[in-house]
């Protein structure tokens, strides 16, 4: 079955890219958390991407990467209205969402994209939503309009003051802890020092805070061991037991070293896909 790309919008030009797929058989099922296996040519490599969003009435999937090794790179050479090889999903275990008052979702770069789907499930759900969303500057925030479309407050900051709070996620994150009792879970998604930081902001507090755990992830279905993470003293496979854990009980630290195991050679596969490009073009 070919998943066709019904629109490509450049997020940021060189970086970031969202993709709409005509994916009807995934659209009817895919749940907040929820991820994608896809490949983009017959000797490419599976790679996971999570839903940023579903429309089933229009059989549609949406997902946004980061251009980091090879396979993305390939990724983004696709443009509208060619077709991804192949997409398996929806994968993973969906988000739990209770009716519970006032759920906090916080958001950094591309996980930004991924929390929205599960800021949405909470809204649909009837919690009240409060989205924080972070990036170093201006140009690089994602899905702030999306989330407005739902949330009734969507909280900004910035590293360098451009737009917004200046500051982390985590600042805002604790004043509205400090003035609102009332929020019953914090989800987190986005790069592993952020969700580290997060969780450490609400354990005092005693909020329940769950974290997303899909950048580690490789294969998608438990057989590799490569998305290995300790949580509460066990040891868990991110793709099928999560990819959201109880972010006060995750190993953060040995998270961070398993995660840099592979950019050396993530970055090698990337050059040389570049530098093949720049010969066929010659």
């Amino acid at each position: 079955m070919e998943n066709t790309i019904i629109s490509k919008e450049r997020l940021i030009p060189g970086q970031t890219s969202k993709l709409v797929i005509d994916a009807p058989h995934i659209a009817a099922k895919a749940q907040p958390g929820n991820f994608v296996i896809l490949r983009v040519c017959e000797h490419g490599e599976r790679i996971p991407l999570t839903i940023a969003d579903a429309d089933p009435e229009k059989g549609t999937i949406t997902i946004v990467y980061l251009v980091m090794g090879k396979s993305t790179a390939m990724l983004e050479d696709l443009n509208e209205g060619d077709a991804i090889l192949d997409l398996c999903g929806p994968l993973g275990r969906a988000t739990h969402i209770e009716q519970g008052g006032t759920v906090i979702c916080v958001g950094g770069g591309t996980g930004i994209a991924a929390m929205h789907h599960i800021a949405k499930g909470h809204h649909k759900a009837g919690n009240h939503v409060v989205a924080i969303i972070g990036a170093r500057s201006k140009d690089l925030l994602l899905f702030e309009k999306e989330l407005k479309e739902f949330a009734p407050e969507v909280l900004v900051s910035t590293d360098d003051g451009s737009y917004g709070h200046k500051g982390l996620v985590t600042e805002l994150l604790r004043q509205r802890l400090e003035a609102d009792d009332s929020v019953s879970e914090v989800v987190a998604v986005g790069p592993v020092p952020m969700m580290e930081a997060v969780a450490r902001t609400t354990e005092p507090f005693g909020v329940k805070t769950t974290v997303s755990l899909n950048s580690i992830m490789v294969d998608g279905i438990g057989m590799c061991g490569a998305c290995r993470v300790t949580v509460d003293n066990e040891t868990r496979f991110a793709c099928v037991d999560g990819p959201e854990f109880d972010g006060h009980k995750v190993d953060f630290a040995e998270l961070r070293q398993r995660l840099g195991a592979f950019r050396p050679l993530e970055r090698e596969s990337y050059d040389h896909h570049c530098r093949c490009k720049c010969n066929e073009s010659k």
